[in-house]
């Protein structure tokens, strides 16, 4: 018998420039929120695009969380158009990002999507975005509040409703929570293998279910992961995607992937 170990969770990495210097990063909030909710070992993964593996990669890890950015999915990859209205890019992150998604969900590897990971997947899977939401018309604007202070950025903005009976509702034990609104892009055509879990007031898609998965497969348009330790839905959330990749963590040491 092999004791389960601690999960091999990889976070997806931004590519920036720091002081012209090229840097792989991932925020401190993401990393924590794996450690303390998950109970997992986070592992960076770089935005190095087609110089990864990602059948190989994803062979190796137990879990994988797509992370927020202040970066956009390049409209090249949804059949939109490319433009100040878009950006910023990372396409060193799209290149990596959009193919692993494809990987862990057919290798059946637990995934959490956020924010831009959200999108991403969405459109790893076919789907398409709306560069700015809050341009498009019965739209509210969905970006975060101008504040300096990261309680208000972060704060509660509006409610989502869950699908009743859905997997979100069970997690939660509830069929609504508040949650915080940090993006400009979000769903517009939804992948035909996604399901709609959560929706805000105005209609925007918050949170899906991939349909069919083999594992855990979720994504959040909000951000759960600031704070997370202060938050009962984030916990729990965490809780439940920890346990999918122990699941996995478990099988692996047994010599069966």
């Amino acid at each position: 018998m092999h004791p389960t170990p601690q999960p091999l969770i990889g976070l997806s990495a931004d590519w920036k420039d720091s002081d012209g210097k090229p840097v792989h990063t991932v925020g401190d909030k993401y990393v924590r929120a794996i450690v303390v909710g998950a109970h997992g070992l986070p592992l960076l993964i770089p935005a190095l695009g087609a110089a990864i593996d990602p059948a190989d990669l994803a062979r190796r890890l137990d879990g994988l969380c797509l992370t927020g950015s202040l970066s956009n999915v390049h409209p090249r990859f949804y059949e939109g158009k490319p433009g100040p209205h878009a950006e910023p890019y990372d396409e060193a992150r799209d290149e990596i990002a959009i193919p692993l998604i494809r990987e862990v969900l057919s290798q059946g590897v637990p995934l959490l999507a956020i924010c831009r990971g959200f999108q991403e997947l969405n459109v790893a899977l076919g789907g398409t975005l709306h560069a700015r939401v809050h341009d498009v018309p019965g739209r509210a604007d969905h970006r975060a509040p101008t504040s300096d202070d990261a309680d208000v950025k972060y704060g509660p903005k509006h409610p989502v409703r869950f699908a009743p009976g859905g997997t979100f509702e069970k997690i939660a034990g509830a069929p609504e929570i508040h949650v915080n609104s940090l993006h400009s892009q979000g769903i517009d055509r939804l992948a035909e293998g996604l399901a709609a879990e959560g929706t805000a007031p105005d209609g925007t898609i918050e949170a899906v279910r991939v349909k069919d998965a083999p594992a855990f497969a979720l994504g959040v348009q909000w951000h759960p992961e600031f704070k997370a330790d202060q938050n009962p839905f984030s916990m729990k959330l965490y809780h439940a995607f920890g346990e999918a990749c122990r699941a996995r963590a478990k099988t692996r040491a047994g010599g069966n992937l």
